[in-house]
């Protein structure tokens, strides 16, 4: 579970980026997280993940808190950026392995589940590659079989479909609504909203740094679309 109470964030002081934000991604959610760019989306998801300071308010990780516990907190998530900045120096399977040790997943589990993530993304005949010769969607690949082989309950991603081919981004929706039927929680941002409509059982919109709107899917769309509600509210 994601929990973030009253959240304030500032890059300079009084001009906040984020203005008293309040979600709950719960277990068994896949949260699309929406708005215009400069919005403050991804300064909320590294506020998350333990990548940005903040002000004022909580965000706690399965009821831990992340600046009590900003370790036990980060085992607890994976993240995946908009723009993976991997290891060029390492073949993907190295960078993977490399994820692995960090957290230790002992080496009789980690094997089949590479494998098995791997060709579901389409990116198994590249593992033998420097990630220097990735494209930016094989970087994007590699950075979610990493994010996905943890054992984790947690899953933070900022775009993951941006750079994905059809095939690897229609398998990527496939494992996503599994992990969450599995229990866990995804709390991702998108511009896809065709793609976060089908997808996900709740939504957030947020613009200038506010949450103009939040709730299950069917609340905030009614008998509208998604994009037609983002258009509407972005006026």
């Amino acid at each position: 579970m994601l929990k973030i109470v009253d959240l304030h964030k500032s890059y300079q002081k009084g001009n906040e980026v984020l203005k008293g934000i309040n979600l709950t991604v719960e277990n068994g959610d896949l949260f699309a997280f929406v708005g215009h760019n400069g919005a403050g989306k991804t300064t909320l998801i590294k506020c998350c993940c333990g990548i940005h300071d903040f002000e004022k308010g909580e965000i706690k990780i399965n009821d831990l808190d992340i600046k009590s516990n900003p370790l036990e907190c980060k085992k607890l998530i994976a993240y995946v950026p908009d723009n993976p900045d991997l290891y060029g120096f390492m073949t993907g399977l190295e960078y993977v392995e490399f994820i692995c040790d960090i957290y230790s997943i002992p080496q009789e589990k980690r094997k089949n589940k590479i494998e098995s993530l791997s060709k579901r993304l389409d990116i198994d005949k590249s593992l033998g590659s420097k990630i220097s010769e990735y494209s930016h969607g094989m970087k994007q690949k590699i950075a979610l079989v990493g994010a996905f082989v943890r054992d984790v309950n947690v899953l933070i991603f900022d775009e993951p479909f941006v750079g994905l081919d059809p095939f690897a981004s229609s398998e990527l929706k496939k494992m996503m609504k599994e992990f969450c039927e599995t229990g866990g929680c995804i709390f991702f941002s998108t511009h896809v909203l065709e793609v976060a409509e089908k997808l996900c059982n709740k939504v957030a919109i947020i613009k200038a740094g506010e949450i103009i709107a939040n709730g299950t899917m069917k609340e905030i769309k009614g008998d509208k679309t998604l994009e037609e509600v983002f258009l509407a509210e972005g006026e």
